[in-house]
C-alpha cells in the first residue's frame, strides 16, 4: 500500500482531502495520512501552519518531510491555489506569459516546482484557480445551506455556463470563484471552512472530476500510486 502526505493551503482543503479524498484513495490502496496545513513561517524552531504566502517556508517544510520519509512507497502532494500564488514561486514570471492558457500556465508552474524539488515522490498540485472552483460543478447544492437561494444559484450557474470548465473561472480579486460565491452568499465567507467541504461532498467527486480536468488528472495520478 502506498502512503501519501498532502499539504493543504487552508482548513477548507484540509477537510475536503480528509473527508472526500482519503476514503476514495483507500479504495485504490493509497493510504493518506491526515492532511497537513502548509507552513507559512518557521520561528525559533517552530513551524507555523495555515495560510500565508511564503513559498520558501512551505518548500522547506516539504523538503523536511521528504528527508524524514525516505521510503520509495511514500509520496507527497499539495493543494494550493493558483489565485494569489505564494511569493517567490519558481518561474512564476515565465508562467505568467501563459496567462491566456490557464492549463498550460498551471502545468508549467507544477513542472517547475517538481524540477526544483527534484524528488520523484513529490507530486505538486496547484488548483485552478482555487478550491471554490469545485463548487461551481453543481452550484444548486448551496440551496441546502442558504434560504431563498434560487436567484443567486441561477447567477452562479450562468457564470459556470460561460466557460468550458469551472477551472477556467478567472483569478481576479473580485472575480475569483470564492469572490463570486461570496457576492451572492455573503455568509459563505465566514463559514467556508465548514460549508465548502460539505457542499463538495454533496456534489460528489464524480461530478467534480467530470467538469474539472486538471483536478481529475491529478486524482488519477494519485490513484495509480504504488
Amino acid at each position: 500500500m502506498a502512503r501519501l502526505y498532502l499539504f493543504a493551503e487552508g482548513q477548507t482543503e484540509q477537510t475536503f482531502a480528509d473527508t472526500l479524498l482519503k476514503p476514495h484513495l483507500a479504495d485504490f490502496s493509497v493510504y493518506m495520512h491526515n492532511p497537513v496545513l502548509i507552513a507559512h513561517a518557521r520561528k525559533k524552531g517552530r513551524v507555523h501552519r495555515g495560510g500565508g504566502r511564503n513559498f520558501q517556508a512551505m518548500q522547506n517544510d516539504i523538503v523536511r518531510f521528504l528527508r524524514q520519509e525516505s521510503g520509495s512507497g511514500v509520496y507527497f502532494t499539495t493543494m494550493i491555489d493558483l489565485y494569489a500564488l505564494h511569493n517567490g514561486f519558481p518561474d512564476a514570471d515565465e508562467a505568467e506569459k501563459l496567462r491566456n492558457d490557464p492549463y498550460k500556465r498551471v502545468e508549467a508552474l507544477e513542472s517547475s516546482w517538481a524540477n526544483m524539488t527534484s524528488d520523484r515522490r513529490f507530486i505538486p498540485f496547484i488548483q485552478l484557480h482555487e478550491y471554490e472552483t469545485y463548487l461551481f460543478a453543481d452550484a444548486a447544492q448551496l440551496e441546502f445551506f442558504y434560504e431563498n437561494a434560487q436567484s443567486s444559484i441561477a447567477t452562479l450557474r450562468q457564470i459556470a455556463d460561460r466557460v468550458a470548465s469551472p477551472e477556467l473561472i478567472n483569478d481576479g480579486q473580485q472575480t475569483a470563484p470564492s469572490k463570486r460565491i461570496i457576492a451572492e452568499f455573503p455568509a459563505y465567507e465566514r463559514a467556508k471552512t465548514i460549508v465548502g467541504p460539505q457542499i463538495a461532498e454533496l456534489i460528489g467527486l464524480k461530478t467534480i472530476r467530470t467538469q474539472c480536468p486538471h483536478f481529475d488528472a491529478w486524482l488519477k495520478r494519485l490513484e495509480s500510486l504504488e
